[in-house]
């Protein structure tokens, strides 16, 4: 019942393999894998006024093509990790790449609105199956479990590096080119991915046994889908319009039935125990808040700077420069934090530190510098965030999860997704309801529309204090320093 490596060494050998150049290397190309598929996900976030006014989008329309990737990506991602784990880690990432890569190559030459939806969504697919895919495969890779969850906490400081590029990169291209080209660094990476998989990358091996239960994917994949729809749709309608409160209803009633149904099917895709451990649960909310967080903060800052402050899209990329330095610089560090202190203690004072960044962003003010409160939450939030991310992998992966390592990855990029999607929403529709709220009263337009991003960083500063506390609650250890 465990999904092998495709190797026959013994233990001792194992770990002499997690030291081999060629296991560096295999890293590498997995971990550059997970930056490009995050990347995906805010790389039109600078570039959507451009594809507004090219298209000629409604607001809606331009909402629904900003999320599309992550609507798909959310939704599938159980199946795509209840799939690895049944036919092959290795098989599900090079399918999943093929088709993320040939539907960035249909999205960068998209003629309208519904092609570059449905391409933008056929891309969240193929990350759906890479993804998890890809978390396989770094247990397959370091089958040692110290080296294992070393190679995990540096697992989780990708997500929001990749976001983070995701900005920079998209910024620096619209500067210079067409929005298009900036679809051509996930064919590039795609690409450069699969030739390099069948040397790098182990073959698989032993898969779980049973058989894929389709019912429930579809139950869970519509449910995700109609909740994080409604949501997005929330952000600029009133909660009890048909629109949003229609999806957010049948969201509702899917995923409960979703939920009953797996207590039944012989071949759950979700087994009900899976989620029974409130360390795991408690990690799994950890990330989520922290994508949260980061995503409300690269997605309204980007509006700050270009529709407050009058930014082009290459300054906008600049101002998040030593946002995106921090995340690298505290990535390259997480794995010793959490090393030497424990998953728990660096969950719990990323997010502390992540509170403290958000509130400091809370202070921006339509005629405020960049070099006071806001370049300061930009340098504090990013540290917290990559710690939050790291030490919430860990305990999501690391504990009794090597037998289903494909849904473990799938529930941790669930969390994810799910961020990005339905909290990134909420909280744009809190900025919202504030704007409007101060237009009303004879605000002018630049200051009502930063005082409405000013009180989502504030209730999501709230947010991450609370998290904290769920992470010292629940993020407890079976053994080791944070017990």
């Amino acid at each position: 019942m465990t999904t092998g490596s495709g190797h026959e060494d013994a233990p001792t050998a194992g770990r002499a393999e997690c030291r081999t150049p060629r296991t560096r290397a295999a890293f590498s190309l997995l971990a550059a894998t997970q930056l490009v598929l995050i990347m995906a996900i805010t790389m039109l976030a600078v570039v959507l006024p451009r594809v507004e006014a090219e298209l000629g989008l409604s607001a809606g329309r331009l909402t629904l093509v900003n999320a599309a990737y992550g609507l798909s990506f959310s939704g599938l991602l159980l199946l795509g990790g209840r799939a690895a784990d049944l036919y092959g880690p290795r098989r599900l990432f090079t399918t999943g790449l093929v088709l993320f890569g040939a539907a960035s190559i249909t999205a960068g030459v998209a003629p309208g609105f519904w092609t570059l939806t449905i391409s933008r969504f056929l891309q969240g697919a193929g990350a759906a199956l890479a993804a998890p895919a890809a978390v396989a495969l770094v247990g397959v890779v370091f089958p040692e479990p110290r080296r294992r969850a070393r190679a995990l906490a540096a697992w989780g400081g990708l997500s929001p590096l990749g976001a983070a590029a995701g900005v920079l990169s998209s910024g620096v291209i619209a500067g210079w080119v067409s929005w298009r080209w900036v679809f051509a660094v996930p064919v590039l990476a795609a690409v450069l991915v699969l030739a390099l998989t069948s040397s790098l990358l182990p073959a698989d091996g032993r898969t779980v046994r049973g058989g894929l239960d389709v019912g429930g994917a579809v139950l869970a994949t519509a449910g995700l889908t109609a909740l994080s729809y409604g949501l997005v749709h929330a952000a600029e309608r009133s909660w009890f319009s048909l629109p949003v409160l229609g999806p957010l209803t049948a969201g509702v009633v899917l995923v409960t039935s979703f939920v009953l149904a797996e207590r039944k099917a012989a071949d759950p895709l979700l087994p009900p125990a899976f989620l029974g451990s409130g360390r795991r649960v408690g990690a799994l909310w950890v990330i989520l808040v922290g994508a949260t967080a980061i995503s409300t903060v690269l997605m309204l800052l980007s509006l700050y700077f270009q529709q407050v402050k009058g930014m082009s899209p290459l300054g906008t990329a600049a101002a998040f420069l030593p946002f995106s330095l921090l995340l690298l610089l505290t990535g390259l560090i997480v794995t010793r934090l959490v090393n030497r202190f424990g998953p728990r203690v660096v969950a719990v004072v990323g997010s502390l530190l992540a509170a403290g960044g958000a509130a400091l962003l809370g202070g921006t003010t339509a005629g405020g510098p960049y070099a006071g409160a806001l370049l300061a939450g930009l340098l504090v939030l990013p540290v917290g965030i990559s710690m939050m991310f790291s030490g919430a992998t860990v305990r999501v992966l690391s504990a009794g999860s090597e037998e289903r390592a494909g849904l473990a990855g799938s529930l941790v990029n669930t969390a994810m997704e799910t961020g990005p999607t339905a909290g990134l929403a909420l909280l744009v529709s809190l900025a919202t309801t504030r704007t409007d709220s101060l237009l009303a009263e004879g605000a002018a337009p630049r200051v009502a529309e930063t005082s409405g991003y000013s009180f989502a960083f504030d209730t999501a500063a709230l947010v991450l204090l609370g998290t904290a506390a769920v992470a010292l609650w629940t993020l407890r250890g079976t053994g080791g320093r944070d017990q």
